[in-house]
């Protein structure tokens, strides 16, 4: 699937919505660094410039409830069939395990 977003703007956007919770749950940059265990500088740097390390990231999500919701954005759609008829026809394949390309 092709996303017309640039990694940029997705930063920005990510960025945008952890400030948008920390607000909404009343909680100063300073509260949020000290729930979350990610450095005072590091927590502002992500919300002014939007870049932060992955790790930081995840303990920010978790200090503000958002890391199952993050988690489960990432998994692979699951087919819901209704019917038999759906099962025979899905052109389901098995998840493969090793990639092909170099």
């Amino acid at each position: 699937m092709v996303s017309l977003i640039t990694l940029l703007e997705a930063q920005k956007i990510l960025s945008k919505n952890i400030r948008t919770k920390r607000l909404s749950m009343n909680l100063t940059q300073d509260a949020l660094s000290k729930r979350s265990g990610v450095a005072l500088p590091t927590l502002r740097k992500f919300e002014q410039k939007s870049s932060i390390s992955l790790g930081s990231f995840l303990k920010i999500l978790m200090a503000l409830g958002l890391l199952d919701d993050f988690l489960q954005a990432s998994k692979k759609n699951q087919h819901t069939f209704l019917s038999i008829d759906d099962v025979i026809n899905s052109n389901t394949k098995v998840s493969r395990k090793r990639g092909r390309r170099k």
